[in-house]
């Protein structure tokens, strides 16, 4: 891969999306870097597929501005600049492979060589293979390939891994790493937060078409605010939610998650209550438990 970037970007400049009455962005300004992964996170409807959407030129904003690299979004020169793995995508199911990344080759000016993108993505064992008989993952595969085989500037990847084993997702992950490592801008969406904490050099957070929380996924997390406690225990999630402290309540297979912006509190009361309780761990609350409490001050504050 030669990929030259020269700091190019994609700027969302002032942005609203509004469908009818109602404002699917709202007011979104924000600088995407070439060379850096920044996942964008949010619950369903609060803007990130509008804003990818108005990235790669398939939606006009209402009001502002986005540039990719300096040019308009959607117009030729952004579009040769980006490429694009959308959630939901099928293509021609009698074309092999093989035949899928040529013709997609023939659409860039100085398109990444074909044997370098079948060795980056892991491809010769399905290149002969028609479209219509690959597995889910393969699928998959190929869709990654077709979107880096421009040799991008940036890649927008809208929930790739969906559905994917863990196999699979690692290898997805792989590949972004090394694409990053090339000098490529990969703009990630995605419901697994493991992802995105894995990936992400940057973190943006939208909550009802904002974007709410900035920064790295280690000053995300420090926004939890709190300790995350695992164990096991016979108490109720009702008497686990009263306890000093807590926040919110997950369980994981037999263990049971809490935070608690008071780790010492809620233990001190949980043991005063004489349930049952084993293999308790303590540490830093992680991304999940950052995210809830993010999009719940947003909600509450609506």
């Amino acid at each position: 891969m030669e990929l030259v970037k020269n700091g190019s970007a994609i700027h969302v400049g002032s942005v609203t999306k509004s469908y009818g009455g109602k404002q699917a962005v709202s007011d979104v300004t924000v600088d995407l870097q070439a060379g850096k992964v920044t996942a964008l996170l949010g619950e369903n409807g609060a803007g990130k597929t509008t804003t990818v959407s108005m990235i790669l030129g398939l939606v006009t904003p209402t009001s502002g501005t986005v540039t990719v690299g300096g040019d308009p979004a959607g117009s030729f020169a952004a579009r040769q600049r980006i490429g694009a793995m959308l959630q939901s995508a099928e293509l021609p199911e009698q074309l092999t492979v093989a035949e899928h990344i040529k013709l997609f080759q023939t659409y860039y000016p100085a398109p990444m060589k074909f044997d370098v993108l079948v060795a980056l993505l892991g491809l010769a064992d399905i290149l002969d293979k028609r479209y219509g008989v690959l597995s889910g993952g393969q699928k998959r595969r190929t869709q990654l390939a077709l979107a880096v085989c421009g040799d991008p500037e940036f890649i927008l990847l809208d929930e790739p891994t969906v559905g994917l084993d863990v196999d699979a997702r690692h290898m997805f992950w792989r590949v972004i790493r090394d694409l990053v490592k090339a000098g490529c801008g990969v703009v990630l969406t995605t419901h697994y937060l493991e992802e995105a904490d894995a990936l992400a050099d940057r973190i943006l957070v939208m909550a009802a078409g904002e974007i709410v929380a900035d920064g790295t996924p280690v000053e995300i997390k420090a926004l939890a605010g709190g300790k995350l406690i695992e164990l096991r225990t016979d108490a109720s999630d009702a008497q686990l939610l009263a306890l000093d402290g807590v926040e919110s309540l997950k369980h994981v297979g037999d263990r049971v998650q809490l935070v608690s912006h008071a780790a010492e509190a809620t233990l001190r009361t949980l043991f005063a209550a004489g349930c049952s309780v084993n293999d308790i761990s303590v540490t830093r609350a992680g991304l999940e438990a950052a995210f809830l409490n993010i999009t719940r001050e947003k909600g509450e504050a609506a």
